[in-house]
């Protein structure tokens, strides 16, 4: 191989090495091993016990199907996990990443296939309230970010909540299928000379109040304020703010009225 091809195969390299996003170059950094990788990846901290606590739990009984799975993971993940309330049923199969840092209230439900990532480096992960159900599928996961849930929301089967600063959602929230919400993810794409990949992104993160309710498909995009007894239509591309009480709807979401204002009419007419 001349000079000339090992210059341009190192440049390539280094190209390459610096076209990613930060944890994407702490995860595929050949310095490290795949032990390490792994370890940072599931668990965030070091310490072999931590893993091994993990591991064992997890192969025990995250798959055991009928009550003999239900009973195992109701005694073993509050080992595993920052906080576990009274009365939590944990389904099969979830996923959990960075278990020090996931916190949860009393009497909640997680279906099948859940995915709790409380993945960050100065985070404090994901907080969820009491009596929260977390439909099968559905994907909690955190990118540096900070996630709450609160009381007595429940969220619908394949909703994906996505945080790499802050995501918080109030009481009595109510979820269909396939909602997502994206707190992130606003990367700048001015310069064409090089990757999108490198050129940043700026978050604000997500703001839902209390009282809402988003019909089937909905996504909301970073930087949206949701005010308290907003309604949202199935399929709403959400990107600015909508203020209480309102219904919105459409691609991007417009405002279609004011619900105190039904009412009003409502109560005119009894």
């Amino acid at each position: 191989m001349s000079n000339k091809q090992k210059i341009a195969n190192s440049s390539n390299g280094k190209e390459q090495d610096e076209a990613k996003t930060e944890l994407q170059a702490s995860l595929t950094d050949k310095r490290r091993s795949a032990l390490q990788k792994y370890r940072e990846m599931v668990i965030g901290t070091r310490g072999f016990w931590k893993l091994f606590k993990y591991e064992f739990i997890m192969w025990l009984c995250n798959a055991t199907p009928g009550a003999p799975g239900y009973f195992f993971r109701k005694l073993l993940y509050p080992r595993l996990l920052g906080h576990v309330g009274r009365g939590v049923v944990f389904g099969r199969n979830m996923t959990i990443r960075h278990p020090d840092k996931i916190c949860i209230g009393d009497n909640c439900i997680f279906d099948d296939l859940v995915v709790l990532d409380a993945k960050g480096i100065d985070n404090k992960g994901i907080t969820i309230g009491n009596n929260v159900v977390i439909a099968r599928n559905s994907v909690i996961s955190c990118k540096g970010g900070d996630i709450e849930i609160g009381d007595n929301s429940n969220i619908s089967l394949n909703c994906m909540i996505h945080s790499e600063k802050s995501v918080v959602i109030g009481k009595n929230n109510l979820w269909a299928a396939y909602c997502y919400v994206i707190g992130g993810g606003n990367h700048d794409f001015d310069r064409i000379d090089i990757p999108i990949v490198q050129q940043g992104s700026h978050v604000k993160g997500i703001v839902m109040n209390e009282d809402i309710w988003l019909g089937a498909g909905v996504r909301i995009l970073d930087g949206c304020n949701i005010g308290r007894g907003v309604v949202v239509g199935a399929g709403s591309l959400v990107t600015k703010d909508i203020p209480d009480w309102h219904l919105a709807a459409g691609s991007p979401a417009r405002i279609i009225r004011d619900r105190r204002n039904a009412s009003e009419k409502s109560d005119g007419n009894d």
